[in-house]
């Protein structure tokens, strides 16, 4: 007895392939049809497209970078800085936004209920208003309100306040990028606070009745026991925190703190060339993203539980 082979149009093997093949026929298609139409869009308009224009002299200045810049430097430079400005809020930002979002994650299953409440009221107010007005409310409410710096504040002993931002030991921030720091920081552990709520919650109470019943103090039992099998929980959802965050300091034009897209903006406003600016962005906020999902994604297979 043999056994035949079903036809072609049945097999289940035949139509995977031929389905992923019509989709991405489809989207080859769909992008030529765009970018042909774009082409003679920009043909009709006497606008040539092209990257050469990035050499040109910028003729604009830039309020604060951590490179040297000066207005005759190329579109390219004035980019880089940008680029560096927006990655130093990024960077700081995330540091940042995980110790507020862990305390106050831990802090709302606190025992003692004034912290738990001050705790959730925080939680609420940042996580349910917008960002853009939190951080006009921190630029103009807050830092424009303290005093010039001839009566600047002093906290600490270390740290002083005045309307040019945050003087520290070792550097100045400026109230721009203070505001934005303090505004994304805030606004995003209010999220990660109750993520990490819930993935501390996610933990079987077996686990905490045991680490208890070894002796071990309540601090250790959520240092040893509770919070790293929490990790697991938490680690998914705090990657796409910190995208936001990254994302989310295109927000910064709003209070004049100059990034990657402050920077863009005025270059495609000077020199018309909209199109290669705008893929330039999302070039340079796709790269970003994909960075830090893939050292997130390995940091969460790093802590998942290896069962023997």
């Amino acid at each position: 007895m043999t056994n035949s082979k079903p036809p072609l149009w049945r097999d289940v093997r035949f139509w995977r392939i031929a389905l992923q093949f019509i989709a991405v026929l489809l989207a080859v298609i769909v992008v030529v049809i765009l970018l042909g139409n774009l082409n003679r869009n920009l043909q009709r308009l006497g606008i040539p497209f092209g990257f050469d224009f990035f050499k040109q002299q910028a003729s604009f200045d830039i309020g604060e970078t951590l490179i040297p810049y000066k207005p005759t430097d190329p579109y390219t430079h004035a980019l880089w800085v940008g680029l560096i400005n927006s990655l130093r809020v990024a960077l700081v930002g995330i540091l940042l936004t995980t110790i507020v979002g862990v305390s106050a994650g831990v802090a709302r299953l606190s025992d003692n209920w004034l912290v738990r409440n001050i705790t959730m009221v925080y939680v609420e107010i940042f996580r349910n208003t917008p960002l853009l007005l939190q951080l006009l409310f921190w630029y103009f409410a807050v830092f424009l309100s303290f005093p010039k710096t001839e009566s600047k504040i002093s906290l600490w002993g270390f740290i002083s306040v005045s309307q040019n931002g945050l003087e520290l030991p070792w550097f100045t921030l400026s109230p721009e990028f203070s505001a934005l720091l303090l505004g994304l920081t805030f606004y995003t552990g209010a999220f990660i606070a109750e993520i990490v709520r819930g993935g501390i919650q996610s933990v079987a109470r077996g686990q905490w009745e045991a680490a208890r019943s070894l002796g071990l103090k309540p601090g250790l039992v959520m240092r040893l026991v509770v919070f790293p099998q929490a990790l697991q929980v938490i680690i998914p959802s705090l990657t796409s925190q910190y995208l936001n965050l990254t994302k989310n300091t295109s927000l910064a034009i709003a209070i004049g703190y100059p990034d990657i897209y402050f920077v863009a903006s005025t270059t495609y406003n000077q020199t018309g060339r909209v199109v290669e600016v705008i893929l330039l962005l999302i070039l340079t906020y796709l790269t970003l993203s994909l960075t830090i999902s893939i050292v997130m994604n390995f940091f969460n297979r790093s802590v998942q539980i290896k069962e023997r």
